[in-house]
């Protein structure tokens, strides 16, 4: 199977990534102002945040080269862009979060559910993935 739309899906997670994690640590009030959410006490934490959304950029910048080979870094991916939803799920449910913050999902997790998944399911089919 060719993986030059593998490689092009994780160059552009990258790029989203790196540009999102960018944004977040240069102005982490202006996310909060666009969803209509108090910022937080500690900018720190949101900041650190950013950081690590931008070294996950990285990781699929690296992973882009073989994208079969560098599975586990598209897989930590995916399970983030799982468990993101579910977190806002939980913490809209307890009222903690407005509904504002569920349009980040979109671009943050639900367009790389089934590119990440094609990914994962490739790398399984041609035996790359192994499990310990």
């Amino acid at each position: 199977m060719r993986t030059n739309w593998m490689s092009a899906v994780l160059k552009l997670a990258a790029i989203y990534n790196l540009l999102w994690g960018a944004w977040v640590v240069l102005f982490p009030n202006h996310f909060f102002e666009l969803v209509g959410m108090e910022p937080p006490t500690h900018v720190m934490i949101w900041q650190g945040m950013g950081m690590v959304i931008g070294v996950y950029g990285l990781g699929y910048w690296w992973a882009s080269q073989n994208p079969l080979v560098h599975w586990p870094i598209v897989a930590v991916g995916f399970l983030g862009k799982i468990f993101g939803p579910l977190g806002f799920v939980m913490n809209f449910s307890a009222g903690k979060v407005p509904f504002g913050f569920f349009y980040t999902l979109i671009t943050n997790d639900f367009i790389w559910w089934i590119p990440f998944f094609l990914i994962l399911k490739e790398a399984y089919k041609q035996r790359n993935i192994r499990w310990l």
